[in-house]
């Protein structure tokens, strides 16, 4: 047994019993490396990922393997999710050594922590041209031995690399740079099965978040029809779990059919926030159904009893792919009966030889009819049968970040879905982050697990969290909410901005030294850090009136243009942030002696309102909303009724008492398009 049998973190868990002497990331593992005089061997992954499996199960599950390590390494395993400043700085390194990465993330270092080989999965032995990893071990072996000068003065000169500062390129934000994203955009696209390139074919939600959101501010039709088709398409597909609600991580083929089938917290959150800005956008109930099936399989699957979140589920089952979600008519007959299974297996495509390995997975691919609805009969019996039939493994450790992303999509979904349930389990998420994930400091922590918290947070927990915070506001218009999320911004500047530089970076200015301290713009599966920052900068400043947001967000604006400049379609998030500075904006105080008006609630619940920032001011939160915006003071509440007061771009209407005086139109924005 090594050591990390002690560990919480699920994946280092799944490794706990190879015979392989891991160690986990830390002094002691560094330090032994020193004082045995041998290079160090760091594999990144996590615990869902099924590449990792299949090289777990080839080497480090396996004796020889395991004696090329233990004798001539130090052996150090990292769980990617737990450690993302890690993984960044490494990941770093293997796309500038190899032109690309992923994980299994495989990287050989100094006891220094500098690296002087990287690369991703490697077979045990030799195939098809690719490296086996034995021959790499006894390669490095051989040169640390007989050549260490040529692998220390590699490991200098990529330390050097990555630890070097770009200089700034700060520029004046502009709406050129979204319209050059979207042509990007229309490029890509494939008309006929939606998404963008060729496959694999990932769903990244923001991308779809940001053409919506310029197909309302531009008046382009043919943006919101390339989400359109999208979201249509991925709700047809095997990516789209029919049965049980909830998306796989990404198709392997170009029309959404074939999945991995892992399903992650974090796309689903960003998902279920799609389908609800495009029923917003749209008014199309299909839509409001798929938000409400992917809510429902966070709340089913992912929950913890004390109201966190869990990272995911695999995509294995007692050690194949997909077994889990796969059918044949046998089955699905043997499960509802002849005459519903025959339905079934019709309405969803499951046919007798099958569409992935000699079995069918569930898709609505070509079909005309309504699928069935989420709550039948006959589609809980079926996702019964799977449960009874395999186990499918579930990662149970808490990402704040994630959890903040899941909060933020559950508050936007009661707001929009009217159903209580959706932003009562935001509140409770929010309520487990303050009471179980905050140190003696009230800083937050990363992750949790098992009943420990534990590593210091990272700049997206402290972003999405306090962007998170600013939608539960949102729900139901709490005061406490909105100082949550401006003492977490507050954290967030303190913490992490580079006030040289610009921008803001990954680990906070007291963290633990790596070889580099990265930020990172460039949108992934997940939008970056800096993007969602630039989000929470403006939409403080527009919600409190302060300068003090205002003048950081400009900060953040200005490095962003001069990072997204190159390539603008891969910084979509931080473009949706972008427009909320760059397009007209307008702040809506409602004055009332209590309660929210049942008419803002509609409002809010059948319009998108990018454009617009609301307040409620009632006599019992007239004082604590004051300490958050002061401006809101100067704003009288009647003895009766309602006082509306709207303001835009800095010019504000005289307050009306009725709700549709304001003019509030679909299109919030009532904007022209910009001149090209």
């Amino acid at each position: 047994m090594n050591q990390l049998h002690m560990q919480k973190s699920p994946y280092l868990l799944q490794h706990a019993d190879n015979p392989v002497d891991w160690l986990p990331w830390g002094k002691e593992a560094f330090q032994k490396a020193l004082d045995e005089d041998k290079p160090v061997f760091l594999s990144i992954g996590y615990s869902t990922c099924h590449w990792c499996h299949v090289m777990a199960h080839e080497s480090f599950e396996d004796a020889e393997v395991a004696d090329l390590l233990n004798r001539n390494f130090v052996s150090i395993k990292v769980d990617r999710e737990e450690r993302p400043d890690i993984d960044a700085v490494y990941m770093a390194v293997c796309q500038a050594l190899t032109g690309s990465g992923g994980w299994p993330l495989t990287v050989m270092m100094t006891p220094e922590q500098k690296p002087f080989f990287a690369g991703t999965y490697f077979p045990k032995h030799r195939r098809y041209g690719q490296p086996g990893l034995i021959d790499l071990l006894k390669q490095v072996t051989k040169f640390w031995k007989t050549d260490r000068e040529q692998l220390l003065e590699a490991g200098d000169q990529i330390a050097k690399a990555i630890q070097q500062e770009r200089p700034a390129g700060n520029q004046e934000p502009n709406k050129e740079l979204l319209h050059k994203a979207y042509l990007q955009f229309c490029r890509q696209f494939d008309a006929q099965w939606g998404g963008f390139g060729s496959a694999p074919k990932f769903p990244t939600p923001h991308n779809l978040l940001f053409l919506m959101r310029y197909a309302g501010l531009e008046q382009q039709p043919n943006a919101l029809a390339m989400a359109e088709t999208t979201l249509q398409a991925m709700a047809r597909g095997g990516i789209h779990d029919q049965f049980g609600g909830g998306f796989s991580r990404y198709s392997t083929d170009e029309k959404w059919l074939a999945p991995h089938f892992e399903k992650m917290l974090y796309d689903n959150a960003l998902l279920l926030l799609s389908y609800l800005y495009a029923y917003q956008a749209t008014k199309k109930e299909a839509y409001a159904e798929i938000a409400r099936r992917t809510a429902g399989y966070l709340l089913r699957e992912l929950t913890d009893p004390l109201g966190g979140f869990y990272c995911g589920q695999d995509a294995d089952s007692d050690g194949v792919e997909g077994k889990y979600y796969v059918f044949t008519p046998d089955e699905v007959n043997s499960v509802l009966g002849e005459k519903d299974g025959e339905e079934v297996c019709r309405l969803y495509g499951i046919i007798e030889n099958g569409n992935f390995e000699g079995k069918s997975i569930p898709n609505r691919i070509g079909q005309t009819t309504s699928p069935l609805p989420a709550a039948d009969e006959r589609l809980q019996k079926l996702r019964q049968y799977r449960r009874n039939r395999t186990h499918l493994h579930k990662d149970d450790k808490v990402l704040l970040s994630w959890n903040a992303w899941t909060i933020f999509a559950l508050a936007k979904a009661g707001q929009v879905l009217g159903e209580e349930v959706y932003g009562d389990a935001a509140r409770k998420a929010a309520r487990f982050i303050e009471e179980t994930m905050t140190d003696e400091q009230n800083r937050l922590y990363l992750r949790w697990r098992d009943g420990e918290a534990a590593h210091d947070g990272q700049l997206e927990d402290y972003a999405v969290y306090a962007l998170a915070l600013t939608e539960l506001y949102r729900l139901n218009f709490e005061v406490r909410d909105l100082e949550q999320a401006i003492l977490r911004a507050r954290q967030m500047v303190e913490l992490f901005e580079d006030k040289e530089h610009g921008g803001y970076s990954i680990t906070a200015v007291d963290a633990e030294p790596l070889i580099a301290r990265p930020k990172e713009t460039y949108d992934g599966a997940i939008p970056s850090g800096n993007a969602v920052a630039a989000m929470v900068l403006q939409r403080l400043a527009a919600l409190t009136g302060e300068p003090f947001w205002q003048e950081a967000a400009d900060r953040q604006f200005a490095f962003l243009a001069g990072e997204i400049e190159p390539y603008p379609a891969g910084h979509s998030f931080s473009l949706l942030a972008l427009a909320d500075a760059l397009y007209p904006h307008r702040e809506l105080i409602c004055a009332k002696s209590e309660g929210i008006p049942k008419e803002l609630l509609r409002y809010r619940k059948m319009h998108p309102a990018d454009s617009l920032s609301i307040l409620v001011k009632t006599k019992e939160n007239a004082q604590a909303l004051a300490t958050c915006a002061p401006f809101s003071e100067d704003y009288p509440i009647p003895e009766q009724g309602t006082a509306w007061y709207l303001c835009e771009n800095g010019s504000c209407q005289a307050p009306v008492t009725k709700f549709q005086d304001l003019a509030l139109e679909d299109n919030a924005l009532q904007n022209e398009p910009s001149d090209r």
